[in-house]
């Protein structure tokens, strides 16, 4: 018959020994040596892959360059000193400030605004699609994407797009008038005959420096413009250049386009009086009002083309880089959302309703602080993430502005090993990462802990 006290040992997980005394088993029944047996091989892992690298780490950030001399602080002091490295610490800051906060708040976004529509999950797998994407494969495509040239980069392609239809770009950016004519700078780019035409001479505007692929689509072999007889002025603009050679300055050759499209304004006492455009063949006509005035091609005609914005230059490859981030990251915030948003118990939010609130005041009053964890779990997620950030940088970031677009992680490689290896200040820089990450763990270390006594 069993005792009370051997009852009593198994529901603790205790046995009776050989020599009459108790060992206590864990609840799963199994001995303490037997669980750091296990146990041994996954500590001898994170030993040598963890722990050793961190002390060691330590202490090379007080050796020297060679590694065989005592440097103290200096290699930190190094860190706050050193212009290219403290631009790294501010876009770190930048990073771990804009890109979680903005990442979760687009996630939240999508969120909510697809809970009740009928393609919200169509609509959830392609915005967390992304991040099937390997980094480097995401910054090869945003390299792309933010080309200068309108060509190939698709955000020009976008602005220029949009730039060009509200603001009309020149027909004949690089033309100029062929030296000897009497066609003269009248500054801002405009240029003006040097006399006052008269009505029955045709004007000859000869223009150069038009590329054979710049001319305007529909454009016609040159042909002088015929004297008009009531009272208007005639002319022909035209690219005075023959193809193979030859052919005679200052006039009309054949083979020669005409400058459709070129803008021509007869000018008088500093006021345009009036305005033409040539044909498709050069040929142009003025009204009467013309005759005396000055002939002027206007600076529209010879405006550089709009190339876009420089994405990658100095002063926007960061926010750059954050965007092709946020493409990226913002499924990853939207599904863990998503997730705590249907755990949400959708009476209080109907009583909500009920009581008078509109869809803004409860999502801000009763949605968000029910969803208070989740926010914060993908907040803290985010910002471990972006300390680290490294893949993107490295490979958007062109020569000449990786310097403005520098992040902690990757002034570590380039300090461990670059051209110019500092083994002591990239081991400080580590240490540094290190600094940043603890108080975030720490917090939600703290947090998961709180969330577990509830």
């Amino acid at each position: 018959m069993t005792s009370p006290e051997t009852s009593a040992g198994k529901a603790e997980g205790t046995a009776p020994s050989a020599t009459g005394g108790v060992v206590r088993r864990s609840v799963t029944g199994t001995r303490g040596v037997a669980a750091a047996g296990f146990l041994l091989p996954a500590l001898v892992l994170l030993g040598a892959l963890v722990v050793y690298p961190i002390g060691y780490s330590v202490y090379r950030s007080f050796l020297d360059r060679s590694g065989e001399s005592f440097a103290g602080l200096g290699n930190y002091v190094e860190i706050f000193t050193d212009d290219t490295i403290l631009t790294a610490v501010r876009n770190n800051a930048i990073w771990v400030v804009v890109a979680p906060t903005v990442a979760t708040a687009l996630g939240l976004m999508f969120a909510v605004l697809t809970e009740r529509v009928r393609w919200g999950t169509a609509f959830k797998l392609v915005v967390f699609m992304p991040m099937a994407i390997s980094m480097l494969a995401a910054g090869i495509i945003f390299r792309l994407v933010y080309e200068q040239d309108p060509e190939r980069g698709v955000a020009n392609a976008v602005w220029v797009g949009v730039h060009d239809t509200f603001a009309e770009s020149a027909t004949f950016p690089k033309a100029r008038p062929r030296p000897g004519h009497e066609l003269k700078p009248a500054g801002g780019g405009a240029f003006v005959t040097d006399r006052p035409v008269r009505a029955g001479s045709p004007v000859e505007l000869p223009l150069v420096g038009v590329p054979a692929g710049g001319m305007p689509s529909g454009a016609l072999p040159a042909r002088p413009a015929p004297a008009a007889d009531d009272g208007r002025i005639t002319g022909t603009a035209w690219l005075d250049f023959t193809r193979g050679g030859g052919g005679t300055v200052n006039a009309v050759d054949t083979g020669e386009p005409g400058l459709k499209g070129m803008v021509i304004e007869a000018v008088r006492d500093g006021r345009v009086v009036a305005t033409t455009t040539a044909a498709a063949d050069g040929t142009f006509a003025l009204p009467k009002e013309a005759d005396g005035a000055f002939v002027r091609l206007p600076a529209s005609n010879f405006r550089e083309p709009y190339h876009g914005v420089d994405w990658l230059g100095p002063s926007l490859v960061t926010p750059a880089i954050i965007g092709s981030y946020l493409w990226m990251w913002a499924g990853f915030a939207m599904v863990l959302i998503a997730a705590g948003l249907a755990a949400v118990p959708r009476e209080l939010l109907e009583a909500a309703r009920v009581d008078g609130a509109n869809e803004w005041q409860v999502f801000r009053r009763v949605t968000v602080p029910l969803l208070a964890p989740v926010l914060a779990v993908v907040l803290v997620t985010l910002m471990i993430n972006v300390l680290k950030i490294f893949d993107l940088v490295f490979i958007i970031a062109p020569g000449s502005a990786q310097d403005d677009a520098n992040v902690l992680a990757l002034q570590l490689y380039r300090s461990s090993f670059g051209t110019d290896a500092h083994l002591g200040v990239g081991s400080a820089i580590a240490v540094l990462l290190l600094l940043l990450v603890i108080p975030v763990m720490a917090f939600n270390i703290r947090r998961i802990r709180r969330e577990t006594r509830r």
